[in-house]
């Protein structure tokens, strides 16, 4: 083999290198959706899309579509992820806190069971909608389980 040869053989492999990165980075052709206004959006238990419709029709329901952008919202897979993360922020903020309150003020027991199990139910009632909201808002800025994307 050539020099010439060489050159138009390593040419032709970097031309396709060149295009199957390019096919392999851009799955769709489809523009990326803002993933932090979603997730705003999701926190605040809107509509992902337009940020005017409720994304829950009940406390823990999401609508099949937003009524007010006819955004489908039925392809949703948040399954047990609000759960999970609901518990792990609430373990992590009243594990540390039982420790401090306890070791400091060292109240009754029945005083600090009750206050710490209000405060850890009033958490996560307060939390789940908003981390549900969030996770499908996610799922829906990037594009995964029918929100545009393939799967």
């Amino acid at each position: 083999m050539d020099v010439t040869q060489k050159e138009h053989f390593m040419t032709d492999i970097t031309s396709t290198a060149a295009l199957t990165s390019t096919k392999a980075a851009a799955p769709h052709d489809t523009p990326d959706r803002p993933v932090k206004r979603a997730m705003w959006r999701g926190w605040r238990r809107r509509c992902p899309n337009c940020g005017a419709g409720p994304m829950l029709e009940s406390y823990l329901k999401v609508r099949a579509s937003c009524p007010a952008c006819d955004q489908a919202l039925h392809h949703h897979r948040a399954d047990d992820g609000p759960a999970y993360l609901t518990i792990l922020i609430v373990g992590h903020i009243v594990a540390p806190s039982l420790l401090i309150v306890f070791t400091t003020f060292r109240p009754e027991p029945l005083t600090l069971f009750a206050i710490f199990a209000v405060g850890s139910v009033t958490l996560s009632l307060y939390l789940l909608p908003r981390l549900k909201g969030l996770i499908v808002a996610i799922q829906w800025a990037k594009r995964m389980h029918g929100f545009g994307g393939s799967d």
